[in-house]
């Protein structure tokens, strides 16, 4: 990992200056499970209906699939690391480790390697997120298998964070955004 200079694409919202929609957009973001403005948001804040939506759609993705933390933020870093999305890494890596991933695995999937895990929910959930960005199909065996261990309701859930985490992944990436100091985790 190395360390480079990049500078935001987009002009910090002074909130001073904030218009009543986004000034509420930031309130609801505050106010919800997050609790804080990183990745995306200060992006999507310059199109406050859409930062409304995405906002709403990603708590969602995020603490309501019905997938525990650790398998959540399995599929984030994988498509993290699939869009080689740097702030996304920065902000979700230490999430993961600490809800339980193992940390070579997850250096793994960093590097673009085949993870190899312990535990068949995890193994799947990287062989569902692999498939679907390198063929963007799920093949019958592996979807069969998918759906008798999920459910079809958290399998669909499960295929929408991913969506999301890829939306918010081409965000952090075309406009730039980068989170905290220190190594990026992604060369350029």
């Amino acid at each position: 990992m190395k360390q480079q200079a990049v500078e935001p694409r987009l002009p910090a919202v002074d909130m001073t200056m904030a218009s009543p929609d986004q000034k509420r957009v930031l309130d609801d973001i505050l106010k919800g499970p997050r609790g804080n403005l990183a990745g995306p948001f200060l992006s999507w804040i310059h199109s406050p209906e859409l930062a409304q939506h995405a906002q709403k759609l990603g708590a969602f993705c995020r603490y309501q699939t019905g997938l525990s933390l650790r398998l959540s933020e399995l599929a984030i870093l994988c498509t993290a690391a699939k869009w080689q999305a740097q702030a996304e890494w920065q902000i979700h890596h230490p999430i993961g480790i600490g809800a339980g991933l193992d940390e070579g695995n997850v250096e793994l999937i960093r590097l673009g390697k085949t993870p190899q895990f312990a535990l068949r929910e995890e193994q799947l959930v990287w062989e569902l997120v692999d498939a679907l960005y390198e063929t963007r199909r799920i093949a019958g065996p592996l979807y069969a298998e998918a759906e008798q261990y999920f459910g079809v309701e958290v399998l669909v859930n499960l295929v929408g964070l991913l969506g999301y985490y890829a939306l918010v992944a081409m965000t952090l990436n075309v406009f730039q955004v980068r989170h905290g100091e220190g190594a990026l985790p992604f060369e350029e």
